[in-house]
């Protein structure tokens, strides 16, 4: 673990991220706040391509609650299989609808709370879709933000509560709606958990990592 680094090379780093891509998305497809807020849900302990490869021909069909009831649990899990723990998310998502038809109008609602309170939705997902959906400068931190921010100093905490706040606290304000993005994409693809890309890392003159690799 790294040391905090201090708000002149955050910003220098957020700067050069900014620069070389200026809009960075969330690689999960989805059409509406309630089809983002299913594949969140499936994404947990699977990838974002697997979870796209099930959910094409799904929201091509379900859209909204009210669908995903009418197709039902048996008929979701059809479309979900080739994902990690499908059952349970399946029947998540079934409740999930019914809660949305319910007591929201089939509509999204969009307190970190009141998603929170929905069945399969952690801290993590309400954060994704408060972001990529509402613009909100939520940070959510998964596997990969946790380590970048940790490895770099960006964001220093034992734990990822501890980097969410780290993030808040430390990023420019000016930076911080697409902060979680930036980082997500930088772990993924350059500072990767067993061989960082470090010769190919646009910040690696001001990440303070001990073992780059060169």
């Amino acid at each position: 673990m790294a040391q905090q680094l201090d708000y002149h090379t955050i910003r220098k780093i957020f700067t050069r991220f900014h620069a070389a891509d200026p809009e960075p998305k969330g690689e999960l497809e989805h059409v509406n706040a309630y089809t983002l807020l299913v594949a969140v849900t499936l994404s947990a302990q699977a990838t974002d391509a697997g979870v796209n490869k099930a959910t094409r021909p799904l929201f091509a069909r379900v859209r909204t609650p009210q669908q995903m009831l009418d197709l039902g649990e048996e008929g979701l899990i059809e479309h979900i299989k080739t994902i990690g723990l499908y059952r349970n998310k399946a029947k998540n998502i079934i409740r999930m609808a019914r809660i949305l038809v319910d007591d929201y109008g089939g509509e999204v609602p969009n307190s970190r709370a009141a998603l929170q309170a929905l069945p399969g939705v952690g801290r993590k997902t309400a954060n994704v879709v408060l972001n990529m959906w509402w613009h909100f400068p939520a940070q959510a931190v998964d596997t990969h933000i946790f380590r970048v921010g940790n490895r770099t100093g960006i964001a220093v905490g034992k734990d990822v509560n501890a980097v969410e706040r780290a993030i808040e606290d430390n990023v420019p304000v000016d930076f911080l709606l697409h902060a979680h993005h930036w980082l997500i994409l930088h772990g993924r693809y350059v500072c990767r958990a067993r061989k960082p890309a470090c010769a190919n890392c646009l910040i690696r003159d001001l990440c303070p990592y001990e073992d780059k690799n060169l």
